[in-house]
């Protein structure tokens, strides 16, 4: 679900003391773009939304939430979409609590 080993990449990358800011930045921008995921909108327009929630994902290592973006946004049909669009919300919900739960295991002590 959650590519530790990524995340502690990443956390090298940017330095520890500014990591917590970019998890923050990076899960609201996450839950924003997320909300706006509605069935009103073009495929065109779902397809690029979760065209940035898939590189968002991979960026924080979220791989199974990073999967089901990639499923929306090849995909072309509204109705299709809209059910991907909630399985995308329940695998976000399950990656960020996951990440959440486990954080201080795997980055704060890695």
């Amino acid at each position: 679900m959650i590519d530790w080993a990524r995340v502690l990449e990443l956390r090298d990358e940017i330095g520890a003391d500014d990591f917590d800011e970019v998890v923050a930045l990076f899960l609201s921008e996450v839950e924003e773009r997320l909300e706006g995921l509605n069935a009103l909108k073009p495929a065109t327009e779902l397809c690029e939304d979760f065209h940035f929630l898939k590189g968002s994902a991979l960026n924080l290592g979220f791989a199974d939430f990073a999967n089901l973006c990639h499923t929306g946004e090849t995909e072309t049909n509204n109705e299709e979409i809209m059910r991907i669009s909630g399985m995308v919300h329940a695998a976000y919900a399950r990656s960020k609590s996951a990440f959440l739960d486990n954080f201080d295991i795997h980055v704060r002590s890695g």
